[in-house]
């Protein structure tokens, strides 16, 4: 099973030393905090907030999972390339429609090639 990295889980210490590396491979969720079931809310995932990710042939973001808490809602499978390659760098993103029917507890995981298995801290959607 590989390690998951969450960056909350770093001291503060660990955090500012290698806030670049961290933030470059975490995944942020912009989503609205309230939604009413049976109708279409976004939930954009995007990789960095301050800083580009590689996008080399063998250092690029693979994937991007969306979960409800254990359940997993979509997928979406990237290609080295996408931010140009050739060593660009640049910020992986993904935007999901889903139709929520209830609450929901909104995680995002990705996965580096070099670097692993990524996942921000739960985000939670109030839905009526």
């Amino acid at each position: 099973m590989p390690t998951i990295n969450v960056y909350t889980e770093l001291s503060p210490e660990e955090k500012e030393a290698k806030k670049d590396y961290i933030d470059r491979h975490s995944p942020f969720i912009a989503v609205a905090k309230t939604a009413k079931a049976g109708e279409k809310l976004a939930v954009n995932i995007r990789l960095g907030k301050d800083y580009s990710h590689p996008d080399d042939t063998d250092h690029y973001i693979n994937e991007i999972k969306l979960f409800d808490k254990e359940t997993l809602l979509a997928t979406a499978t990237l290609l080295s390339g996408i931010n140009g390659g050739h060593g660009n760098k640049g910020q992986a993103e993904v935007t999901f429609f889903i139709v929520p029917q209830k609450n929901l507890r909104l995680t995002a995981l990705v996965y580096c090639t070099k670097h692993g298995l990524w996942q921000n801290d739960p985000i939670e959607v109030a839905v009526s």
